[in-house]
């Protein structure tokens, strides 16, 4: 493990680092940023004439918040490298995802935000089989590479620190280089919403937990390289506006800034990631965070429900929205609520399985399932250590 990570970062008893669970705390700030901004219609439309100073401000949000699913993913790598791989923790997970797909959304029928048209067959089987049925697409994609670690993580600690290092460039060549600096679309690029990106991604995490970068753990260079990326996206954003608008040509780009496997908001991501590393966290405020962050992804699932996730927006007046002043602010206000409503509801759920789990331990064909669970943990865990 880098030497930086041995001697500046502390773990709670759980093995919690409180700088990266506030990195991961943020980053779902950013998730609920990305989503308010865009299912409320403030992004200014790049492909119009003017786009207005909301919309504009709107884009330079959205270009501070797209590192957020590249980070959160980067986090997960960076422990789940060095970690065995658990038929317990994918069982709790698929279980998370399944009682607020199925939860929610009967919720959200019955409190009309779901129109009537819009309750037919397909939408009950998103609500039945989340996962395979793409309703929460991050978790999908989260979970198939979760079944892929046992594998990644062996390769991870076989190679050496070059075989990682060529081997992260080559996938970055080809899942996010190209499409990066191609002024067309690639038939074949998923924009960053699948498993492959995220195996990237995962590897990245890996190679900074082992061996660190050292060129950007100096200084302020990483701050610096999420802010530069950053003005780099809004950059292109507002350069392809432009040119559209003169030639009409590149329409099928002009977001391509904002793509998840596109070189700047990977490079913000790295950036911010590493500046976390770098900060210490004690005191009582490392335990807060450390105890908020785990039901972080309650928010994702709470308001990215296909029952609500088109219409909390309204909730906080996006449709009102007339200057910059009130874009920020009631912005802010979705975030603050968002997020706390989704810790408060997923803190709830983590208490309700806690006592179902109690009482049916005592149920004999559920305690043969764990314990037959259990009896797999150790096996991952075994081979872990050979």
């Amino acid at each position: 493990m880098n030497k930086i990570v041995k001697k500046e970062y502390s773990e709670d008893k759980k093995g919690r680092m409180a700088n990266l669970e506030l990195l991961r705390c943020l980053a779902m700030m950013m998730v609920v940023v990305l989503h308010f901004l865009g299912k409320g219609n403030l992004l200014g439309d790049l492909a119009a004439g003017k786009i207005g100073n909301v919309g504009t401000a709107a884009w330079l949000l959205e270009a501070f918040c797209i590192v957020a699913v590249n980070l959160y993913m980067m986090i997960s790598g960076f422990f789940l490298c060095e970690s065995s791989f658990k038929l317990s923790r994918l069982l709790k997970l698929v279980l998370q995802v399944w009682s607020y797909s199925v939860g929610v959304g009967l919720v959200a029928v019955l409190l009309g935000f779901v129109p009537e048209g819009e309750r037919g067959t397909f939408y009950f089987l998103q609500l039945l089989f989340p996962i395979s049925m793409g309703h929460y697409w991050f978790l999908t994609a989260y979970i198939f590479l979760y079944l892929l670690t046992p594998f990644l993580t062996i390769a991870v600690q076989r190679m050496t620190k070059e075989q990682l290092r060529t081997a992260v460039i080559l996938l970055l060549v080809v899942f996010c280089g190209m499409k990066s600096i191609l002024p067309v679309r690639l038939e074949m690029d998923s924009k960053g919403y699948d498993c492959l990106w995220y195996i990237c991604v995962f590897l990245t995490a890996a190679y900074l937990r082992r061996y660190g970068m050292p060129s950007l753990e100096r200084g302020h260079r990483a701050l610096v390289l999420y802010v530069l990326s950053v003005l780099g996206i809004f950059a292109e954003l507002m350069c392809l506006h432009v040119l559209y608008g003169k030639t009409g040509k590149l329409g099928l780009l002009l977001t391509v800034s904002v793509e998840y496997n596109h070189i700047l908001p990977f490079l913000a991501a790295v950036g911010l990631f590493i500046s976390f590393l770098k900060i210490q966290l004690t005191g009582s405020f490392a335990r807060l965070v450390c105890r908020i962050a785990p039901y972080t992804l309650g928010v994702y699932l709470l308001h990215e429900n296909l029952g609500v996730r088109n219409v909390w927006q309204s909730w906080f007046g996006a449709e009102r929205i007339a200057s910059v002043w009130e874009l920020v602010f009631r912005t802010c206000m979705a975030v603050v609520v968002m997020f706390s409503a989704g810790i408060a509801v997923d803190w709830l759920r983590a208490i309700l399985m806690r006592g179902l789990h109690g009482v049916l331990v005592h149920v004999g064909g559920y305690r043969k399932l764990m314990e037959g669970i259990g009896r797999g943990d150790t096996r991952f865990r075994q081979q872990s250590k050979e």
